[in-house]
């Protein structure tokens, strides 16, 4: 068996950028103290979630690659000896911006980076505003732990993007999120597009025959505009074996780390049984490739 620990962690974040780096920081120091081999981190986690409003000021978050944030948690991923999914405001060029996660190896150096390829934008999460879509592709990042399949948030919801991660090898999808409802929506409604997030991405594991390891922000985000009451992260962060079965799991404002082990040579006595793969009918799908059939 091939195990490897991931540690996950899930965490309020607020308007001092550099009070949340160090809890996630110390984080990270406690996931990697529980065995942890690989941290994970959710989306954009170095500062609050910016995309609430449209404000041209706040492209002074992003920051180049390799860059302050890279060098950071490089040092720390070295002097702990784990890999590290980072997820950062790149920026390429002077009003040129990614919304990226980087994967830091045991060294502390990047062993590669994913830029964000499907981009949303609605009430509370302007972000065609701040990020150029990627240009990347769905290419997975080769570590000393394994291949890791890395796509970011919105990405969680198009099965395109995690067949074709698993079609150039990834042994792991990993997904750094920053999703809720907008603070008034019902409680209701929210824990049915709760169960929807969380269902869409089971279903890429089951049918990739892959873990999937989702990292989730919490807590309530006040708008900057006063427009509405902020956004309301769901937290519930979670992993899956490779056929979907839920292995850890979050609460809905829990802070902190969990550590789950998890077995990456089990997707081969998956995938024999469920040979999703091999019946897949590459003749007939040409159809995929047009916006609709009309």
């Amino acid at each position: 068996m091939r195990n490897i620990k991931i540690g996950l962690v899930q965490q309020r974040c607020g308007a001092d950028i550099e009070a949340n780096v160090r809890k996630l920081e110390e984080n990270i120091r406690r996931a990697a103290a529980q065995g942890a081999q690989l941290v994970v981190l959710q989306e954009l986690h170095n500062s609050v979630y910016f995309c609430q409003t449209e404000d041209a000021a706040l492209c002074e978050l992003a920051e180049p690659i390799p860059g302050p944030s890279t060098e950071r948690f490089g040092a720390l991923a070295k002097e702990l000896g784990i890999v590290l999914v980072l997820s950062l405001f790149e920026r390429r060029a002077p009003g040129l911006y990614h919304n990226t996660a980087v994967v830091l190896e045991k060294d502390g150096t990047i062993a590669g980076k994913y830029r964000k390829m499907h981009i949303p934008d609605d009430p509370g999460y302007y972000e065609k505003f701040y990020f150029t879509p990627g240009d990347l592709g769905f290419q997975p990042v080769k570590t000393s732990l394994g291949t890791l399949g890395v796509l970011v948030c919105w990405d969680q919801w198009y099965p395109e993007a995690a067949r074709l991660m698993a079609l150039a090898g990834a042994e792991l999808l990993i997904y750094p999120t920053a999703i809720g409802g907008v603070a008034t929506d019902a409680k209701e409604e929210q824990a049915v597009q709760r169960q929807a997030w969380q269902l869409v991405q089971r279903g890429h594991s089951v049918a990739n025959g892959l873990p999937v390891i989702t990292v989730n922000r919490t807590g309530v985000e006040p708008d900057p505009s006063g427009h509405t009451p902020g956004l309301d992260f769901w937290g519930h962060s979670f992993a899956t074996g490779p056929q979907g079965e839920i292995l850890s799991e979050f609460g809905y404002e829990e802070e902190g780390v969990k550590v789950v082990e998890i077995d990456l040579d089990r997707t081969e006595y998956v995938r024999k049984g469920w040979p999703f793969l091999r019946d897949r009918r590459i003749d007939a799908y040409g159809n995929i490739l047009k916006r609709y059939s009309d």
